[in-house]
């Protein structure tokens, strides 16, 4: 192939992909002044960020980043498994912490790589987006002097003349949604087609969905307020910061909506025998809720994955377990406590743990004192181990209570906030029997633990059920579900669709007949090329230019195609049988009766020689109405 062939295909394969071309240097030259040094360094840095390489690496960090947010328990989420894991490992927690291994998608270096994923789009989609619509205002590049070195080609002659061969073709390709244009004065009798930009707005479109998605969830992490509540069977919730167990505050504050709820009935059914046994079967809160202060009152079921949503707020149920109601009765025989308190689960058998504190407490002599039980429940108690009780099953089919009782200063009274459910036994003192050994007592429903010395009683009243929900008011989900369908709709429009060219060419033969070429180059091989220039040719033939027999036809095989003894595109073959013009592997029957025989002759090169992925040359001026660019 000649250096001037090579430069003509370079400049039909060009800007065939929006893809930004690189043409400086690797690296900044040595050399010059400190202030010129600086520019180079920022714009190779600035070419590095936006390139494809970098996104890609960087979307991989982000991803890899992620996991750990999966795996250890957050703040955002959970402060209390964060607390019972920095309690379980000693050793892990303050590293950790350290690495901000508990705050994740709040962490420096996941923000760092968020923010770089996310200048490295937004630097990348603006050029492609101006190199794009540059290339929908340009016409298609001139055929190459050798249209026989192209991928997919095919020629016959035909009686028609040649501006009927070109009108033909206009029709044609206009009809199949083709973008085209005449040739420029020097290549008269050629027109130049392309087809397929959906492929790189696809692409474009994919990015772009990525940046959209981004984006949202920026706005969602920066704006979103999120706070938990465990409420017990009967119990109620306003949406007022006082109410929450544990709240998280947007950036830059939101004001919450004004409803209510009420936990009427909360079901939860295990799997009893199998394999399965203690899977859960249903799982769901039945609720009663308002909006406003006096707001009609609405019931609805929340389960797992199903939110109830009240304006822009949405409710989760994301836990549940048990509740002990129990009475507590001083040492003068008054009610101190009566209530419903929560266990806490510790695995998946519902083994719990607790603590009930009372701080209003009298003993037998009337002082005024503070008492405490801490211990395990079971709903299905199954032994003892290292640690207590242990459950064996999830369904309350045999509860449980064990207890340890102490008396003291609770520290309640500081102001210091403390955790409901864990006791700290540093200003308490345990009770113990007449032999010295620590008091404790496993109690079923309507059992009493009495205190010795009558410092009073508990009793184990009944069980109830608690559930935990995640109330959460966070913009932008509608943005990121919208992101998410263009990013798949984008993405299968660059799998799918091949960007690819056409050109047609006529030119006077022997005998006063009609050489008739057509030729396609596409951004990567594909078998659908030729098969879709084979489908031109045949559309060409029944509608201008019928091929007629040559001289060469005549003493072929049967009128067979002479083949030109290079490959043809798709699986290198020649045209055989009579009437046809081959396209690839693909026949063209002509229709232009008996007397019309076969003239096809296809050609081509092999993918080597048609590389598309040299650098481009610029093309011809940008077709205007009166040069004969149509769309």
């Amino acid at each position: 192939m000649t250096t001037t062939d090579e430069r003509e295909l370079t400049a039909a394969a060009s800007q065939l992909s929006t893809a930004p071309v690189d043409d400086s240097p690797q690296s900044p030259v040595p050399g010059g002044s400190f202030g010129r040094e600086l520019v180079a360094w920022a714009r190779w840095f600035w070419r590095q960020l936006t390139s494809m390489r970098v996104a890609l690496i960087l979307l991989f960090l982000l991803s890899l980043g992620a996991i750990p947010g999966s795996l250890i328990p957050q703040n955002s989420v959970d402060e209390i498994a964060v607390g019972q894991f920095r309690e379980r490992h000693e050793t892990l927690g303050p590293l950790y912490d350290k690495l901000q291994l508990f705050d994740v998608y709040s962490s420096v270096w996941f923000s760092a790589i968020y923010i770089l994923l996310f200048i490295s789009l937004a630097g990348c989609i603006i050029p492609r987006s101006w190199q794009f619509v540059g290339q929908l205002r340009a016409r298609p590049p001139r055929a190459p002097r050798n249209l026989t070195r192209l991928p997919a080609y095919t020629t016959w002659e035909t009686e028609a003349d040649a501006a009927e061969v070109r009108a033909a073709g206009e029709r044609i390709l206009r009809r199949r949604r083709f973008r085209y244009a005449v040739a420029p004065a020097g290549d008269e009798g050629a027109i130049a087609a392309e087809k397929g930009y959906l492929r790189e707005a696809g692409n474009l479109l994919f990015h772009i969905a990525l940046f959209v998605l981004l984006v949202a969830f920026a706005t969602g992490n920066l704006f979103r307020v999120e706070g938990g509540k465990l409420i017990v069977e009967g119990d109620g919730f306003a949406n007022t910061l006082t109410q929450y167990d544990d709240f998280q505050d947007s950036a830059f504050g939101a004001d919450l909506d004004s409803f209510g709820f009420t936990l009427d009935d909360f079901t939860a059914t295990f799997e009893k025998d199998g394999p399965q046994r203690g899977t859960a079967r249903e799982f769901y809160a039945d609720l009663t809720w308002w909006k406003g202060a006096d707001g009609e009152q609405h019931k609805d079921r929340v389960e797992v994955n199903h939110p109830l949503q009240i304006d822009d707020t949405k409710i989760f149920l994301i836990g549940h377990g048990y509740a002990p109601v129990v009475t507590v009765r001083d040492g003068q025989g008054d009610v101190a406590f009566s209530g419903p308190v929560a266990f806490l689960p510790q695995d998946g058998n519902h083994t719990s743990t607790g603590a009930i504190k009372v701080p209003d407490y009298r003993d037998e002599n009337g002082e005024k004192t503070q008492i405490a039980f801490q211990g395990f429940f079971t709903p299905t108690f199954g032994g003892y181990s290292k640690e207590g009780m242990v459950s064996q099953f999830p369904g309350p089919e045999y509860p449980a209570l064990f207890l340890n009782a102490y008396r003291g200063d609770l520290g309640v009274d500081a102001g210091v906030p403390q955790n409901v459910y864990q006791l700290d036994t540093e200003r308490l003192k345990q009770f113990k029997q007449k032999n010295g050994e620590p008091l404790r007592k496993s109690l079923r429903p309507g059992d009493t633990f009495t205190l010795p010395n009558g410092a009073g009683s508990l009793k184990f009243e009944r069980l109830e059920r608690w559930a935990s929900f995640q109330i959460s008011q966070q913009p932008g989900n509608y943005w990121a579900l919208g992101g998410s369908i263009l990013a798949i709709v984008g993405l299968a429009g660059s799998l799918f669709i091949q960007r690819r060219r056409v050109w047609l060419r006529t030119a006077p033969g022997a005998d006063g007949r009609t050489v008739v070429e057509l030729a396609g180059l596409g951004r990567s091989e594909s078998a659908r090329l030729p098969e879709e220039l084979a489908d031109l040719a045949v559309a060409l033939q029944t509608d201008g230019a019928p091929a007629v027999a040559t001289a060469d036809d005549a003493d072929g095989d049967g009128g067979g195609g002479k083949d030109t003894g290079e490959a043809a595109a798709g699986d290198k073959s020649g045209a055989a049988g009579g009437g046809s013009a081959a396209a690839g592997a693909k026949s063209v029957e002509s229709e232009a009766g008996p007397a019309a025989g076969p003239a096809a002759k296809p050609a081509a090169t092999t993918s080597e020689e048609t590389e598309s992925d040299e650098p481009d040359e610029p093309e011809g001026p940008e077709a205007k109405p009166d040069e004969g660019a149509r769309a």
